[in-house]
């Protein structure tokens, strides 16, 4: 299960990105939106402080496709800046802080306009980024890593009607018996590749699959990740389907059936060629609509545990995978945010955390989560009390405004089972100058998520901000036979 531990604002307009990296025994997050790279400092609780941020190239972004590596010794972040048609390199600094080093602009023999997808692969003797966009001219790029950061040209590969590189948004690479294999998704051609790479950066197309409709789900292919798993190498794509875009034009072969939603594993054979292998397919009882992002918890006794960020059902869907590449669903949390390719999975002294960013741009925020063993809490709802004390310059006329939006929640915010309000009647003395309390209960944990993050809770917080003297919020969950309060 999830459970959240922290979340802070960002400079940016919304997060479309979030990447992390350890660096002399500390551990940072990166969170890539709209104009702006946000910096901070992560702890194993999840609590994160902030650092710095930092203007990207021409005001542009959003950030896409953020990777940090170490390249001959020293620490970069790797940016595409998708409308700024580049990818920036930046210096990681020892404070986590990062500084410009280089920046590499499309040209007509590169396809990185509109750049999108960064993948770092390293070499016996050299690291290369491999570099894919969405644009009209959409392909694959390969540039070698120099030690001061900047890039340097190897190969492009332009799209056909073959290979599935138009709109790359998810790449993964796998080594297999000595040889790397990169594996491309095709947002726009509805399909997913595979390619060798050599020493010297170059590489070529090995096989290609498409979407249908029987065993795979690849309309809109958008994340790809991969893991190993008892002598098995697997791929896992996932899709945002077509029919969720209602932006004219945006979809370029409008000629697809929606056939649902699915995440889809393959298996690697000895050439590197992908098999479709299984495919978890969306029900009641899971969060698949519209992903975005698929990352790798961890792996351990040959089973690896996958988080699925979603911009359509606004979840992160847990799973497992076995070394027999069967994806099942084991818990799914709803974040009450939209996850637009800003989820990043990070341990710290054996504590699992997800890193996840609100494709949102009245929320702005950066949320993280620990990943825990399931508590079972059937029967069980869950209370949450809010104690507030205004200030004494607060009027009546104010506070009045702020309990009508308060009890006004309710109606927008269906979530909330149940909802009361009351003035303090307490004559022990110990109130503190805490005069009002709010008591709402939730059905479960997502629940209050939707809550939190809503506009109409986000409005009230606006409304009650500036007369606030002080508040206390405390949650417990109670058993539901004992709630009385809804009848």
């Amino acid at each position: 299960m999830l459970e959240r531990q922290d979340f802070k604002k960002i400079t940016a307009k919304n997060t479309v990105t979030v990447t992390s990296y350890k660096k002399g025994g500390k551990d940072f997050v990166y969170v890539g939106g709209f104009g702006n790279i946000d910096v901070f400092e992560l702890n194993k609780n999840g609590q994160l402080t902030a650092v710095s941020n930092h203007e990207l190239y021409k005001q542009k972004g959003p950030a896409r496709g953020m990777v940090a590596d170490n390249i001959g010794g020293t620490d970069f972040l790797f940016v595409a800046n998708k409308y700024g048609d580049a990818v920036e390199t930046f210096k990681i600094l020892d404070n986590g802080s990062i500084e410009r080093v280089a920046i590499t602009e499309d040209t007509e023999e590169t396809f990185i306009g509109v750049a999108i997808t960064l993948q770092v692969v390293h070499m016996k003797k050299s690291s290369y980024l491999f570099v894919g966009g969405l644009e009209e001219t959409p392909g694959l790029s390969c540039f070698k890593i120099q030690n001061d950061g900047k890039l340097t040209h190897v190969q492009s590969m332009k799209d056909d009607d073959k290979i599935h590189t138009d709109g790359i948004i998810g790449m993964f690479t796998h080594q297999i018996s000595g040889k790397t294999y990169l594996y491309t998704g095709g947002f726009q051609d509805n399909g997913i590749s595979s390619f060798r790479v050599y020493e010297n950066g170059t590489f070529k197309n090995i096989n290609n699959i498409s979407d249908n409709e029987t065993d795979r789900y690849l309309t809109g292919t958008y994340p790809v990740t991969g893991v190993e798993l008892g002598g098995n190498h697997y791929v896992i794509a996932g899709h945002r389907h077509h029919k969720y875009y209602k932006r004219k034009g945006f979809i370029k072969n409008t000629d697809f059936v929606y056939h649902g939603d699915g995440v889809t594993v393959f298996k690697i054979d000895k050439k590197g060629a992908l098999v479709p292998h299984y495919v978890l397919k969306d029900t009641d009882g899971t969060k698949l609509q519209g992903q975005t992002r698929i990352e790798v918890v961890s792996v351990h006794n040959e089973e690896a545990i996958l988080a699925i960020g979603t911009r359509d059902d606004e979840s992160i869907q847990l799973c497992q995978l076995d070394k027999e590449g069967i994806l099942k669903p084991i818990n799914y949390l709803e974040t009450g945010f939209s996850i637009y390719y800003g989820l990043r999975a990070h341990e710290i002294e054996n504590e699992q955390l997800l890193i996840a960013g609100s494709f949102r741009f009245d929320l702005g925020k950066v949320v993280t989560y620990k990943v825990k063993p399931n508590v079972k809490r059937e029967n069980k709802k869950l209370k949450h009390i809010v104690s507030i004390k205004f200030k004494e310059e607060a009027t009546q006329e104010q506070i009045d405004v702020v309990l009508k939006t308060f009890e006004d929640l309710k109606t927008h915010i269906p979530e909330i089972a149940h909802l009361e309000w009351g003035l303090n009647d307490s004559t022990e003395g110990m109130s503190k100058g805490f005069t009002h309390c709010f008591t709402l209960i939730f059905n479960d944990e997502s629940a209050r998520e939707i809550y939190l993050f809503h506009k109409a809770h986000l409005d009230l917080v606006k409304i009650v901000g500036p007369i606030i003297g002080d508040i206390f919020v405390i949650d417990y969950w109670i058993d539901r036979q004992e709630n009385e309060l809804e009848k």
